[in-house]
């Protein structure tokens, strides 16, 4: 790798949107030695085992590494919460919504934090939809669903943001009541929403 400058190692890794795995790496002709030294170097850091994503003066954003990751999860919780204005907390964690007969291996990464649920497998695509986070697209449940989500675990919330989330969707024009009535059932939360929702409504 002596001969490799860091522009050249740079324009490797933008090709795989700057995260790579082993193999990847080694068709590129980078092995163990070559990453070991990016690693000293500071030009790469391990996400997890098998995978690697470049930091030295890098503007790759963290959507897109859980893209690369997790490409069959569904953004949840408190990350859609703060995507439909529901809450102003940023969350310091990716929530994503997983299938629970996946490997939990899959979720222990140091980079991004990820707080993973585990869904089985009949409910994981209900509500899903396409949303965009800085310019990049990605799977996350529409309002309705994730509504549902918040009731569900609304025991597990800072009260704060609950409080906020309920209202959020109270106000949204782009709501969808039949939707929410719907998936209620399905997710087995039609009492919350009845008593938490619809006396608003």
């Amino acid at each position: 790798m002596i001969k490799l400058n860091t522009e050249y190692l740079k324009q490797i890794f933008t090709k795989y949107d700057y995260i790579m795995t082993t193999a990847q790496l080694n068709l590129e002709k980078l092995y163990y030695r070559d990453i070991q030294q990016m690693l000293k170097k500071g030009m790469i850091e391990k996400v997890k085992r098998g995978y690697y994503h470049w930091i030295e003066d890098n503007d790759c954003k963290e959507v897109v590494i859980i893209n690369k990751l997790f490409p069959d999860a569904i953004l949840c919780m408190e990350t859609a919460l703060f995507y439909y204005s529901y809450s102003d907390r940023n969350p310091a964690e990716w929530h994503i919504a997983i299938d629970k007969n996946a490997s939990r291996q899959r979720t222990k990464i140091d980079y991004p934090f990820v707080r993973a649920y585990r869904i089985e497998s009949d409910l994981l695509l209900i509500g899903e939809t396409k949303g965009e986070i800085d310019f990049t697209p990605v799977r996350i449940y529409d309002r309705d669903r994730t509504m549902c989500d918040v009731l569900k675990n609304m025991n597990k919330m800072d009260r704060e943001i609950f409080n906020k989330s309920i209202q959020g969707y109270v106000k949204d024009p782009q709501k969808n009541i039949p939707n929410l009535m719907r998936y209620a059932k399905e997710l087995r939360v039609q009492k919350r929403v009845k008593d938490l929702i619809g006396v608003w409504l």
